[in-house]
């Protein structure tokens, strides 16, 4: 009786699995499935946690973690590029290039004093960034606490 059992069910299996048919309807209706584009405002939620995580790995000379955190604002801001090419404020990012491209250098350097005023510049520019596309009401400033209670800003011990 098991035995016809396990061959019923293996012939059930075989049949189902090897369904062209079923399996060439399931492609083209994902074919047909419009594509997710994150809006403006996630973009930027992201890049405010990364601005914020980015001041906390600098000034604690973390410099791995500083490096990752801008180069996520970096990826963030391409983007932003690709899927919100019609939005006036995408126009205007570019203005951020230079002042991303000096936190960069600093943390480079492992240069905290140039680290902390390349950041200041960094939020300045993000605020005249806003104002220039009419969201001045959305004005950015250096973090007073982490972002998250779950992550360690230190370096690692060696």
């Amino acid at each position: 009786m098991r035995i016809v059992v396990l061959l019923t069910v293996s012939a059930y299996l075989f049949v189902a699995c090897n369904n062209a048919t079923t399996h060439s309807a399931i492609v083209d209706s994902t074919k047909t499935l419009p594509a997710y584009k994150p809006g403006f405002g996630e973009f930027m939620s992201g890049i405010q946690v990364h601005h914020a995580k980015l001041w906390f790995a600098g000034i604690n000379q973390n410099w791995p973690l500083a490096d990752f955190e801008i180069n996520e604002m970096k990826e963030s801001i391409d983007n932003l590029k690709l899927y919100q090419q019609a939005r006036v404020e995408t126009k205007h990012l570019g203005m951020i290039d230079g002042p991303l491209d000096s936190v960069a250098h600093s943390i480079s350097n492992k240069d905290e004093a140039g680290f902390r005023k390349n950041f200041l510049l960094l939020t300045n520019t993000c605020n005249n960034c806003h104002h220039e596309v009419n969201f001045e009401f959305n004005k950015v400033k250096i973090p007073d606490t982490p972002p998250f209670s779950n992550q360690e800003f230190s370096p690692a011990k060696q």
